[in-house]
């Protein structure tokens, strides 16, 4: 788990008329939590089931696991004869993807599909994937062989054997659209943690926001860094479970879509952000990024905070984005 949430297990509410209530679930392949204050365990039941009802449909319209998930659908029809109509959920993921590619200079990258596969295969059989076949797969990676009609919602891919991918995005925006189900049920006090993604709204009865551990580079210790989050989401980005090891080199599952490669060297990212979709994808941009370009990434993104841990010769060091203190629990 790449963020660990810290809320004390408080049964009843100061005023005795709220008691929290939590479930968990796998969706998307990874562990999704519900935790809220309601004034039944009837209604909190209701806005449980509603959110992980809505984590199910996002499932569906942007797994690329899936064949007959909307994105893989999309996927399978490259080139585009026409631009093809596409769902509001799918244009949100399109629309911001494409935002933060021109913004991040191509490091973030929906259409990074076709290395995503050779390095899940790669992952799999401990082994490199050829040059040759990380050759070809580039020529079908690119954001800019994506376009997209803002004005009637419409999605082309213009090369072949073009393979989008929304890992790096979907979570996060689950985690927030799960949360405003509940909220329309009237239940404010809620949080929605899709693994490392966590959108949070309202504060529990008498906190000031909801306690968060940040992930540290050893994911066997506990969480050094906290912070304190009230509706907005921080995710966190790493390669402390998912990489590979090859001669000696480690090889992170978070690509660089201008080389094909996964990024080497060890690093924890974790950025606070206004919605769930942006905290989700800039979080995997600023990996790529790195320190430097990462947190001018952040910066320039209006609300946003950002903390990266990185492996610096043996030795953990932290960069922290100008915003960052004001969210940090001490």
């Amino acid at each position: 788990m790449l963020a660990s949430l810290l809320v004390s297990a408080l049964t009843f509410a100061a005023d005795d008329t709220l008691a929290r209530y939590s479930q968990r679930g796998v969706h998307m392949g990874v562990e999704f939590e519900v935790v809220l204050y309601a004034p039944s365990e009837e209604a909190a039941q209701m806005a449980i089931t509603v959110a992980f009802a809505r984590v199910a449909a996002l499932d569906k319209c942007l797994s690329d696991y899936d064949p007959e998930s909307e994105l893989s659908r999309l996927s399978s029809g490259s080139p585009s004869q026409e631009p093809v109509k596409v769902s509001d959920d799918l244009w949100a993921v399109l629309f911001t993807s494409q935002q933060l590619s021109a913004r991040s200079e191509g490091r973030f990258d929906i259409t990074i599909g076709p290395l995503t596969k050779l390095w899940r295969r790669a992952r799999r059989q401990k082994e490199l994937p050829a040059k040759e076949q990380i050759d070809t797969a580039l020529e079908s990676v690119g954001y800019k062989h994506l376009e997209l009609d803002e004005k009637l919602h419409r999605a082309k891919l213009l090369k072949p054997n073009m393979r989008l991918d929304a890992g790096g995005i979907a979570k996060g925006f689950a985690a927030e659209e799960a949360l405003l189900t509940i909220r329309k049920l009237g239940i404010a006090q809620a949080l929605v943690r899709a693994s490392g993604d966590i959108f949070a709204g309202d504060p529990p009865p008498g906190e000031k926001g909801w306690k968060v551990g940040l992930a540290p580079l050893d994911p066997d210790q506990p969480p050094e860094r906290f912070i304190w989050l009230k509706n907005a989401a921080v995710s966190t980005s790493g390669d402390s479970r998912q990489h590979l090891n090859v001669d000696g080199k480690r090889y992170s599952h978070i690509i660089d879509p201008r080389t094909g490669y996964g990024i080497s060297g060890r690093s924890s990212v974790s950025v606070i952000a206004r919605s769930g979709i942006d905290a989700d994808s800039i979080a995997s941009a600023v990996s790529i990024l790195g320190p430097e370009k990462g947190l001018k990434l952040v910066e320039d993104t209006p609300g946003a905070a950002a903390l990266m841990i990185v492996d610096e010769s043996g030795s953990p060091k932290s960069y922290a984005s100008s915003r960052f203190a004001g969210f940090e629990a001490k």
